[in-house]
């Protein structure tokens, strides 16, 4: 009988939350062990050894199974590894609260780089970890008020009044088909959109919608600024999973211009047409004006997307029949009085 003679295995190994790595080599899992821990300073007792990749546990059943020059991480008693997603909860805390040394080292790193994907990389860093989210005034953030009125001098102003100008721009494209209706209808069509605007008037023009410190159901946002795209018209979410603070920096408010408050029912091509024909064929009924309000005007209709969930497409979908016209009212007759014998 021959004793196959193995070579010992390499392994690349560090210590939790290091970044800094080193060779180790060895025939036995508590021989790369005993290494590790004397290269490290710690303790044997309690130590064991994980797969950076999975955080699988090495033993000594799975030792010879792990290819060579595989990376390896040294836990001492209590500390935990689940593999890839310990390192990326790690980078992502850096998010949470960035510190003054993280921004110096990524500025320093991009003006170094020349390779484009990284410098894209490090400069998408730099774009989220330089935010400003907690500010709110001018004055605790004046770079982001750069190219804006000296009227605004809060965040929150703005961004109400941003969405005031979508809303009124919708409803200046309403009040503008009057020229195109039938001269029989258009007064009843110029009375109903001046409704329209009085209702818009005393709700600010929905301006709300993107004001963080307007009351839950009338914002679109989180109390901290946060915005998620709602998909597109033909989906109940955004795959993309997009998102954005326009209160975290100045470019973060420009990029946020080019989100769309979408119509999912056609605002051009089906609800103003509809409105009209409406009035045109009401023959005694009363249009529900309030429904198409809502359809022109209101998150009932309205989604929030990014511009590359913005389809340009025909939507193909109708206004509802049955709440075109506010629903009749039948008159109760009243019986006639019997005569008395």
């Amino acid at each position: 009988m021959f004793t196959v003679l193995r070579k010992p295995k390499t392994f690349k190994l560090r210590a939790l939350h290091s970044q800094k790595k080193f060779g180790v080599a060895g025939k036995s899992c508590q021989e790369v062990l005993r290494k590790g821990c004397l290269h490290l300073q710690l303790p044997v007792p309690g130590s064991r050894l994980c797969v950076y990749e999975d955080g699988t546990e090495l033993t000594g059943d799975y030792f010879w199974s792990v290819p060579d020059n595989s990376e390896l991480v040294l836990l001492t008693e209590g500390q935990t590894w689940q593999g890839y997603v310990s390192d990326i909860s790690r980078f992502l805390s850096v998010f949470h609260k960035p510190h003054v040394e993280v921004i110096q080292a990524a500025r320093q790193l991009l003006s170094d780089e020349q390779a484009p994907l990284r410098q894209k990389l490090l400069a998408d860093l730099l774009h989220v970890i330089s935010e400003n989210i907690a500010a709110e005034t001018r004055a605790e953030d004046p770079p982001w008020f750069e190219g804006l009125e000296s009227r605004f001098q809060n965040k929150s102003s703005y961004l109400r009044y941003s969405c005031e100008s979508r809303v009124r721009g919708y409803l200046r494209e309403v009040s503008s088909h009057a020229s195109v209706v039938d001269v029989d209808t258009q007064e009843e069509y110029v009375r109903i959109v001046d409704a329209m605007g009085q209702k818009l008037k005393a709700a600010q023009y929905n301006g709300s919608y993107f004001d963080r410190g307007a009351e839950a159901g009338g914002r679109l946002c989180t109390p901290e600024g946060w915005f998620s795209c709602q998909g597109p018209f033909d989906m109940d979410d955004c795959a993309s999973r997009h998102s954005i603070n326009p209160y975290g920096n100045r470019e973060s408010r420009v990029l946020f211009s080019t989100w769309n408050l979408d119509h999912v029912i056609e605002k051009k091509r089906t609800i103003v047409p509809t409105l009209a024909e409406a009035i045109k064929e009401q023959d005694g009924r009363e249009v529900d004006w309030e429904y198409f309000y809502r359809l022109l005007f209101t998150s009932e209709n309205l989604k929030l997307v990014h511009i590359a969930c913005h389809k340009k497409t025909t939507h193909k979908l109708s206004c509802d029949p049955s709440r075109i016209y506010k629903p009749q009212t039948k008159v109760k007759r009243k019986r006639a009085a019997r005569k008395r014998r």
